[in-house]
């Protein structure tokens, strides 16, 4: 048997873990230590060597994108079809569970998977039905509470009746969102992961048939599981010694969407046979950007410890800029991008991370005054495209007329007459008589209880959904979507808009046809799911994990949420200022600084040659002119780990006058102050970095985005203030 394609490209910490006897591992990956690697090779040591066969395999993920990479380097690797391979997302996997098993889970066969905005959608009419006013009650903390309540493994019986007036409402709404989706066979995200819980916990022989089944477990991103998923995680391995995580405490940045650090520390309790692994050498960084990564995280307590490390060389300094406000941070950021791009660097090798979204405009407005292309990564996807949302509507309508959501969603889209009183008794029978929106629909109908318009508007609706369900039912895929968003007369309605907008709205359902020809589809698949479903569950599970534009070459700018599991030559981590960087709500509280904490950690690991830090002196964010510390962050680095771009003590700061009647010494102060933007005749715009003198002698320096850095006299520049 040869196994060197298996064990030869790894180092011997690699080596180790993939290797190890089967038992329960924790493998603490820090960033850019190939972690994906040591998931793909250990499968297919435990097929190749240990005669495991794919069958008995299950491997969870946190992105489908993970997933599929997963699922073809172990195809490389091995040159076989992993068909047989269960690997997915937890919540691919729980569907998959309740597909197979929706009799035992009390689901209808054909239930609808809700994406999030379907959900909030379900909210806000409940909230209706149920006289909340939604300005007290806002639909969004509504769904906040539910799904973090399903999180933490409870439902609404769970919880006791309380005299908190807001507590009390909000378990209300709870017990009546739960009954609504039970009824119309809906499934959130956040049900998608208690019902596969709930479904192995109380039905013994299903819970042993996949103990049985799945003799090793795998787990991706293991510290940002939170408590549903690990207490599944524990069901199906009842807690023997078959399961293998791979995670860093260090990078568990998720608590405020219910990741629990605490599982990578449970581990060990409840897996007391495990084996520790360590994989600290590191492919990404230099070497000085990982000491000073190292040095941050350090000052976090209870970490289970690791330092990174890396053979390729120490590399340049970590370069910290001062700025005068977010305009020059901004100014200083894309003049340093430009020189990148002069010298024959990408512009996609560059990215702008920062903590919190309101941080973008400024760097938008000036990519944009500067013509170079960017992208802000996470932006509106494509499955969440009001124009797609809407065509796939009018699917699940026709693939089950008691889902309530699309419903609602399509009775009016486009306007067919049906108004909004209509609409309301429609709603008003639904809930007095525990009626689907479809049921309700036509009791009004036969009880003849509306104007003859709306009448005949919804009988109108009705029959189209009917109709093109029975017109569809031979089709292929992409004819059915088709044939719907010719009939639904939807490419009718974006014609009515401004070009622009109606013909990409266009362009992006046509595109929804396309992306059904190409949908992968496998008719034998286990759980006999037809393919319409899986596309609409695909369209719900995978709602825009890539968008259209993501090859072009362009500068990406985003949070640093968001770029956890990405890499960059040159990082430019702005906003590195207490308050913000920290965040302020997390300065006095310790759990959460050492979240922000790893965070950071996260930001600068991002980086492989070049890494910039800059702060603002002063800021306005949310409306406030600020005047910031310098984040506590960059104080943690070591002074020999950093280069100062600006030297402290060349600054100029501006000079404060006597009063007097010389008009020129007091019109600069009034008119020019540090940080703002001026236009010159000659040198087009720019900043304003420093101002000296009095009088007629008083002289500017100016960061000019065409030319650079000038000092300019006053009374001769004719400056003009923007």
């Amino acid at each position: 048997m040869d196994i060197t394609s298996i064990i030869e490209p790894l180092n011997d910490a690699q080596r180790l873990a993939v290797t190890a006897p089967s038992k329960s591992m924790l493998i603490l990956a820090g960033a850019g230590s190939g972690k994906t690697r040591v998931l793909v090779h250990r499968i297919a040591w435990q097929m190749q060597v240990e005669g495991l066969s794919a069958h008995n395999i299950l491997a969870v993920t946190f992105t489908n994108k993970a997933a599929k990479e997963m699922r073809q380097r172990i195809e490389q690797l091995l040159n076989v079809n992993p068909h047989n391979l269960w690997i997915g997302t937890f919540h691919g996997i729980a569907h998959r569970l309740l597909r197979r098993h929706a009799k035992e889970a009390n689901l209808p066969e054909g239930f609808q998977v809700m994406d999030s905005s379907d959900q909030l959608r379900v909210i806000k009419r409940l909230l209706n039905t149920l006289n909340l006013d939604d300005t007290k009650w806002p639909p969004r903390e509504v769904q906040w509470f539910i799904n973090a309540k399903k999180d933490e493994g409870i439902r609404a019986k769970h919880i006791l009746e309380m005299e908190d007036f807001h507590q009390k409402h909000m378990l209300m709404v709870y017990r009546a969102y739960e009954e609504l989706c039970q009824r119309s066979g809906l499934v959130d995200f956040a049900e998608l992961l208690l019902r596969a819980h709930e479904l192995m916990r109380d039905n013994s022989g299903v819970l042993e048939f996949y103990q049985q089944r799945f003799k090793q477990v795998h787990v991706d991103e293991f510290q940002d599981t939170n408590t549903i998923q690990y207490a599944w995680l524990r069901l199906i391995t009842n807690n023997k010694d078959n399961l293998f995580v791979v995670g860093d405490d260090d990078q568990s940045i998720y608590g405020w969407r219910g990741a629990k650090i605490e599982n990578i520390y449970n581990f060990q309790k409840h897996y007391p046979n495990h084996q520790i692994v360590k994989l600290e050498q590191n492919y990404r960084s230099t070497g000085t950007i990982l000491k000073a990564a190292n040095q941050i995280i350090s000052n976090n307590t209870g970490r289970l410890g690791k330092e990174l490390w890396t053979d390729a060389g120490d590399g340049e300094l970590c370069s910290l800029y001062a700025a005068f406000n977010e305009q020059d941070e901004a100014f200083f950021v894309i003049e340093r991008i430009k020189t990148w791009i002069k010298e024959g660097g990408l512009r996609s090798d560059t990215a702008i991370l920062y903590r919190s979204n309101a941080q973008s405009r400024q760097f938008e407005e000036k990519l944009m005054a500067t013509a170079i292309p960017y992208r802000v990564y996470g932006g509106l996807r494509f499955f969440d495209r009001a124009e797609i949302k809407n065509a796939l509507a009018y699917l699940r309508l026709m693939n089950n007329n008691d889902d309530d959501a699309s419903f609602e969603r399509i009775i009016n889209t486009p306007t067919r007459g049906i108004g909004a009183k209509a609409i309301d008794e429609i709603r008003l029978i639904a809930r007095d008589q525990n009626h689907s929106l479809w049921e309700s629909a036509i009791l009004l109908i036969n009880q003849r209880k509306l104007t003859a318009r709306a009448t005949n508007a919804l009988i109108s609706f009705l029959d189209l959904i009917k109709n093109l369900s029975v017109q569809t039912k031979s089709l292929d895929l992409y004819e059915k979507i088709k044939l719907v968003i010719e009939e639904s007369k939807l490419i009718e309605l974006y014609q009515k808009e401004k070009m622009d907008k109606g013909e990409e709205k266009i362009e992006n359902l046509e595109e929804l046809v396309n992306a059904a020809k190409l949908f992968d589809f496998d008719p034998n698949n286990e759980e006999g799911i037809n393919e319409l479903d899986m596309f609409l569950t695909h369209a719900s599970l995978e709602a825009g994990e890539s968008q259209s534009d993501e090859h072009k070459d362009c500068v990406q700018l985003m949070t640093i949420h968001s770029a956890k599991g990405l890499e960059f030559r040159t990082v430019f981590l702005v906003g590195m200022e207490d308050g913000l960087f920290p965040s302020q709500q997390s300065i006095d509280d310790i759990a959460r600084l050492e979240e922000e904490r790893r965070l950071c950690y996260v930001g600068m690991t991002r980086a492989m040659q070049h890494l910039y830090l800059s702060y603002a002196e002063s800021r306005r964010l949310y409306g406030r002119e600020s005047y910031p510390r310098p984040s506590r962050f960059i104080r943690e680095i070591p002074t020999d780990l950093i280069q100062e771009i600006r030297v402290r003590t060349a600054i100029n700061r501006p000079v404060v006058t006597p009063q007097s009647n010389n008009i020129a010494s007091l019109n600069t102060h009034a008119t020019f102050k540090l940080g703002s933007r001026v236009c010159h005749a000659k040198f087009g715009e720019g900043v304003v970095l420093q101002l000296e003198g009095s009088g007629a002698q008083e002289r500017i320096q100016i960061n000019f985005i065409e030319v650079g850095i000038k000092w300019l006299m006053i009374s001769y520049a004719h400056l003009e203030r923007m």
